[in-house]
């Protein structure tokens, strides 16, 4: 009788064994195609580093035998699902995409829901087209549903057929919202930001404390934005107001400005993926090293020009991811372009090589955000899939047929 194949085994990662193993699979995934460049993902010795941050997680790996095939990561959160109209009139929740001009402004409040993020997800080239994907995908959905989980969903590049296929036609998922990834590098000089605007640094308080007054109906808004925002790879909160109407100095604190807000205004806060990731670009040839680096050498020379330098992606590099994108007001997109001026800086300080964040392709604030189109993702594609029959999302009904919102609360954690 012939061989019987070695039995696959899901079970959780423990580091003290798996973690070597892992990052050997995790390489000999990112092996790009010859000739071409390829984006590799330095996790710098902690394979759970991407959703240790999250209220609930889980790894998951696949051995056969003393080899690790595959692995699959999750984390569970609660967010918002929808919103409906408050039967409280003093509830501090608003929507300003919802006012009506010719009556008194509705006032909504968040639908919250249970869900599970899948990312990660990794199958040896030797071991595909075996149902490991599968198997792992199924595995973790159990682990979602044993904590009560509603929905669980996924991110992937468009046109990654194979994960498409894998997602949609083998597990059951539905393509949902096709987000924007905006990707700048960031120059070797400082950007000007404009003297008609006014930056100003919000505690975590303060900062709570508008995100959920101003942001929490909001798609995919974290209930537990408190911990996100002092955790301490979050670098800050960070209000743009039009010049003379608040100062630092003197800022009155958020339910003043709340009551007496200028015309126009902007926030966003900063998340420090340096600390818990790098990237590299390989592959490339040497022409394009050497012209990457001459437009380096020619931006510091003569930073008055503000010419388009490329960065030295050719080495690890860290990102900053900006996050909680948002505001009001005519002068909106103003305020988004100071604000990204600012994070630019910010960046340099801490000697990152791009400022990225993801924002809903239909936000009109999109517009402010500097990029790089040859850097950045037009369409990142998020699937999803109802677990449980019994969900608490009421008035929204199934989250999965609903249509799009204008904004996305895209959760740093995650990125």
């Amino acid at each position: 009788m012939g061989e019987q194949p070695e039995t696959v085994v899901v079970r959780v990662f423990e580091a003290s064994k798996d973690r070597e193993r892992v990052e050997a699979m995790e390489k000999i995934c990112e092996v790009g195609p010859s000739g071409k460049l390829s984006l590799f993902t330095d996790l710098m010795g902690d394979p759970i580093c991407r959703v240790r941050h999250s209220p609930a997680y889980l790894m998951l790996v696949a051995e056969m035998g003393q080899e690790i095939v595959g692995l699959i990561r999750g984390c569970i959160k609660t967010v918002t699902c929808g919103k409906k109209l408050s039967r409280n009139a003093k509830s501090p929740y608003l929507n300003i995409n919802d006012t009506d001009t010719f009556q008194a402004t509705p006032r909504y409040v968040p639908v919250y829901t249970k869900v599970a993020y899948v990312l990660g997800l990794r199958v040896s080239p030797s071991h595909r087209r075996m149902g490991i994907g599968s198997k792992l995908v199924h595995r973790i959905e159990e682990w979602f549903r044993n904590n009560g989980v509603e929905y669980s969903y996924i991110a992937t590049e468009n046109d990654n057929l194979a994960s498409v296929k894998l997602f949609t036609d083998k597990c059951g998922y539905f393509r949902f919202r096709t987000p924007s990834i905006l990707v700048n590098p960031v120059y070797a000089h400082r950007e000007k930001v404009s003297r008609k605007v006014t930056i100003i640094p919000l505690n975590s308080e303060d900062a709570e404390s508008l995100y959920r007054r101003r942001f929490a109906t909001t798609e995919f808004f974290p209930r537990d934005i408190d911990s996100i925002l002092k955790n301490k790879l979050s670098l800050g909160t960070f209000l743009a107001v039009p010049s003379g109407s608040y100062r630092a100095e003197t800022w009155p604190g958020l339910d003043r400005f709340l009551s007496d807000p200028p015309e126009s205004w902007a926030v966003l806060s900063v998340w420090n993926c340096k600390d818990v990731f790098t990237l590299e670009v390989r592959g490339a040839s040497r022409v394009k090293r050497t012209l990457a680096k001459t437009t380096r050498i020619v931006d510091r020379a003569l930073p008055w020009l503000r010419l388009p330098s490329i960065p030295n992606f050719f080495r690890p590099f860290g990102i900053h991811f900006l996050y909680g994108l948002g505001g009001e007001g005519p002068e909106a997109v103003k305020m988004v372009k100071a604000l990204c001026r600012f994070a630019h800086n910010l960046a340099k300080e801490c000697g990152c090589g791009v400022v990225a964040t993801e924002v809903s392709s239909r936000d009109p604030l999109r517009v402010g955000i500097p990029h790089w189109k040859m850097l950045s993702c037009d369409e990142d594609l998020w699937c999803i899939k109802r677990l449980g029959e019994d969900y608490s999302d009421g008035s929204v009904g199934d989250w999965t047929k609903s249509p799009p919102g204008w904004s996305i609360f895209v959760d740093p954690r995650e990125f």
